[in-house]
C-alpha cells in the first residue's frame, strides 16, 4: 500500500453546512410557508371588519314611548364602548324609508307591526317583537261605540303622515269601507289630538300608547271621554296577522274609581327592532342584550320574559339575536369587555385555519427532516456497497489498488459530513464500515487470489 498514488490521502474540501441548511430550508420551509399564506388567504374572506363605534335609531315623536326606548338602548350600548344617537322621526312608515336610503346613516329603527311590506323588509332583519302597542280608540258621545264602522262620516284624529299610528288607523278603518271621502280625517296625533277631542273639535282620536303612557292615563281619567271596546277584536287579529288581541280588565287602571268601567278589548300590533343586513354582527347581539334587558319584564298586558320574541311575521329574524334569546351572552362576553371578545373572535377565524395547516406540518417536518440528515450518511452507503461489489468481481491487485483510491476520498468526506448530535452514531457506523472495507481491499491487494468470505457491506438500516 506505500506505492498509493498521492491524490489517494489529498485532503477533501470541507462539506458546507451552511449550504445544507438553506438547502433543508427551502425543501420544508417553502412549501409550508406557501400553504400558510394560501390558508390565511382563504381565511381572510370570512373576517368581519371591526364593528364601527357609532351608530343611529330612528325612533319617534320626542314625547313618545319610542325616544324613550332609544335612549335607554343607548345607556345600555355605551357600556361596551357603542355610541348610539337617537334620532326624533314623524314614526314608523318615516323610519323604514330611513332604513332604506344609504344616505340617511340610520342603522337601527323601532317599527310599529303591521308597517312594513314584504318587499320592504327584504333588506332588512329582525332583532325581535318587543312589546305591545295597543290601539286606544276615545270617542265624545253618548253613543256606545263597539265597531269601527260607527265612525263613518265623523272627524277622526289619525296621526300625521309618516306615523304608524296614520297607516294602521287607515289600514283599520279602510276595512270598514271609511276613507277620506265620507270621513273627515286629522292630521295630528297625541296631545295635539287629545286637545282636539276635548274641546269638541274632533269626534274620535286613534292613539297607539303603552298603558303607562301619560296621554292615556288622562284620557283614561277624563269623564267626558269615552274609550271604545272593540267587539270585533278577534276578527281583526285574523285578517291582520300582525295584531294581537287584548283585554284591559275592568277597575285595572285605577282600582278606588274602577278605571275602566268594565272590561275593555282592545287590539295590538306588535313593535318590531329592525336592523339593516349590514349591521355588524357584534352589535346585533348587544342590540339584543339591550332588548332584552328593557323589555323582559311584565306589565300591564304581558307576562314576565314574554318579550323580546325571537319570530317576526314580516323580517327575517338576526340568526345572532336568535342565539342570543337563546343561549344569552357568548362565552367569552361574560368575563372580557366587548371590544376584546370582537378583536379575539376575529384572531379565531384566523388562528382555525393556520392550526389545521400547522399541526399536519409540524408532524410532517421532523420526518423530512430526517430523512433529509439520513441521506447525507447513505448515499455514501450505497457507494460503498458498489465500491466492494466491484472491487470482490474483479480482485486483481491494481484493481484492488484503484479502489482504495475512491475508498479514501468517501472516507475523508464522510469525516467532514455535519450532521447533528442525535445522528452522529449512524455516521460513526459509516466510518467503521468505511475501516472494514479498506481492511479487505488492503488484503485483496496483497494476496490478489484469496478467497474472499465476507458479505458486502449493507447501508445501515433505515430508523
Amino acid at each position: 500500500m506505500d506505492h498509493l498514488p498521492q491524490e489517494a490521502f489529498k485532503p477533501l474540501p470541507p462539506k458546507n453546512a451552511a449550504q445544507n441548511s438553506v438547502s433543508l430550508a427551502l425543501l420544508v420551509g417553502l412549501p409550508s410557508v406557501i400553504m400558510l399564506v394560501l390558508g390565511l388567504s382563504y381565511a381572510s374572506r370570512f373576517i368581519e371588519p371591526a364593528p364601527p363605534k357609532h351608530i343611529t335609531i330612528a325612533t319617534g315623536s320626542p314625547s313618545g314611548a319610542y325616544i324613550s326606548f332609544g335612549k335607554a338602548y343607548s345607556e345600555i350600548l355605551a357600556r361596551s364602548g357603542i355610541r348610539l344617537d337617537v334620532r326624533s322621526t314623524k314614526g314608523s312608515v318615516e323610519n323604514l324609508a330611513l332604513l332604506a336610503d344609504p344616505g340617511s346613516n340610520v342603522d337601527v329603527a323601532l317599527v310599529q307591526g303591521g308597517i312594513a311590506s314584504k318587499a320592504q323588509a327584504r333588506d332588512l332583519k329582525s332583532v325581535g317583537r318587543i312589546f305591545y302597542e295597543p290601539l286606544w280608540v276615545f270617542y265624545r258621545g253618548t253613543q256606545t261605540v263597539t265597531t269601527l264602522s260607527q265612525l263613518a262620516k265623523q272627524r277622526i284624529a289619525i296621526g300625521p303622515p309618516g306615523s304608524g299610528t296614520r297607516k294602521l288607523a287607515l289600514d283599520l278603518l279602510g276595512a270598514n269601507g271609511i276613507n277620506e271621502t265620507n270621513t273627515n280625517f286629522l292630521p295630528i296625533s297625541g296631545a295635539r289630538a287629545a286637545k282636539a277631542l276635548a274641546s269638541w273639535q274632533a269626534d274620535a282620536i286613534f292613539v297607539v300608547a303603552s298603558p303607562n303612557s301619560a296621554l292615556i292615563k288622562k284620557l283614561l281619567q277624563d269623564p267626558n271621554l269615552r274609550l271604545m271596546s272593540f267587539a270585533q277584536a278577534k276578527a281583526y287579529a285574523r285578517r291582520f296577522r300582525y295584531l294581537a288581541v287584548l283585554e284591559l280588565p275592568r277597575g285595572v287602571i285605577d282600582l278606588v274609581h274602577n278605571v275602566p268601567a268594565k272590561d275593555v278589548q282592545l287590539i295590538a300590533p306588535v313593535a318590531a327592532l329592525v336592523v339593516r343586513k349590514s349591521l355588524h354582527s357584534a352589535l346585533v347581539s348587544l342590540l339584543a342584550e339591550a332588548a332584552q334587558e328593557v323589555h323582559a319584564g311584565d306589565g300591564l298586558f304581558q307576562n314576565s320574559g314574554e318579550f323580546p320574541k325571537a319570530t317576526d311575521p314580516i323580517f327575517v329574524m338576526s340568526a345572532d339575536a336568535q342565539r342570543y334569546y337563546k343561549s344569552g351572552k357568548p362565552f367569552l362576553r361574560r368575563y372580557l369587555p366587548f371590544w376584546m371578545v370582537v378583536l379575539l373572535e376575529r384572531l379565531i377565524v384566523l388562528i382555525v385555519p393556520v392550526l389545521t395547516i400547522l399541526i399536519p406540518l409540524f408532524k410532517i417536518i421532523p420526518l423530512i427532516y430526517r430523512w433529509r440528515i439520513r441521506r447525507r450518511i447513505l448515499r455514501w452507503y450505497v457507494k460503498l456497497n458498489d465500491l466492494e461489489i466491484d472491487a470482490e468481481s474483479r480482485p486483481q491487485e491494481n484493481f484492488a489498488r484503484a479502489r482504495m483510491v475512491e475508498l479514501n476520498r468517501i472516507d475523508r468526506t464522510a469525516k467532514n459530513l455535519s450532521v447533528p448530535l442525535q445522528y452522529t452514531d449512524e455516521l460513526y457506523a459509516l466510518r467503521e464500515h468505511i475501516s472494514l472495507v479498506r481492511e479487505r481491499l488492503k488484503r485483496m491487494a496483497s494476496e490478489p487470489n484469496a478467497p474472499q468470505m465476507a458479505p458486502p457491506v449493507s447501508a445501515a438500516p433505515v430508523r
